[in-house]
């Protein structure tokens, strides 16, 4: 069975890809979308590694925003997609590439345990800017706290150097994205907000069906890197 693990950003659950998700698994695809904040950029990774590790095939993994910089680290993959999301070099992280936008800067609280959390009026503005308002509130409804450090974390691997990647354009903070959008071979650009995958979840079941059905025509087993 066709595979792709979807990769969330920072403050998200993978609730917030019910909509993709469910699609995907009607068409046949197997979904796989594992809960990160786990602390570190290292052990983000690694949960996403073990999914990687326990398909059959080498899987679609799909990364959004802060995601990018956990896929970066991944190996395994046939294809990378990299949505609105940093595509760190070595020695680089999200932080040190500029992180977050301007919009989700002014969004970010700081808790009193060192934690970070984001102010529900403004994420609307910065995350679903093209979400009607019922899905736009039960998207900062599944927000939750942000450990301090992710952000900072550099990949051991840089798996875009040696794996087919697709980079996607959004509008939030295009200039930052179109430099490491030219990282990667294949370019895409959408009208929709940071979080396509709450407002236009059609755009990424099509792209990914797409890379799958291109992915059909290579020999068996191909796009795994060790």
């Amino acid at each position: 069975m066709a595979a792709v693990v979807l990769v969330h950003g920072l403050y998200h659950r993978p609730e917030h890809f019910a909509a993709p998700a469910e699609r995907l698994r009607t068409a046949g695809i197997e979904v796989v979308v594992p809960e990160l904040h786990r602390g570190s950029l290292s052990a983000d990774t690694a949960v996403v590694q073990a999914a990687v590790d326990a398909l059959p095939e080498p899987p679609i993994v799909l990364g959004h925003s802060y995601g990018g910089s956990v896929i970066t680290g991944v190996h395994g993959a046939g294809h990378l997609v990299y949505l609105a999301a940093f595509v760190p070099d070595a020695g680089e992280s999200a932080a040190g590439l500029g992180g977050a936008s301007p919009q989700l800067r002014d969004a970010v609280v700081p808790e009193p345990d060192g934690s970070t959390s984001l102010h529900p009026d403004r994420a609307v503005d910065a995350l679903y800017g093209d979400c009607p308002e019922p899905l736009a509130a039960r998207a900062v409804g599944l927000l939750r706290a942000q450990a301090p450090g992710c952000g900072r974390g550099v990949p051991e691997r840089h798996s875009w150097k040696h794996t087919p990647s697709t980079y996607v354009v959004c509008a939030l903070d295009p200039v930052l994205q179109r430099r490491m959008a030219s990282r990667c071979p294949d370019v895409r650009e959408w009208r929709s907000g940071h979080s396509p995958f709450v407002g236009q979840p059609d755009l990424v079941v099509e792209l990914v069906l797409e890379l799958l059905a291109a992915r059909a025509s290579l020999p068996r087993g191909a796009g795994r890197v060790r």
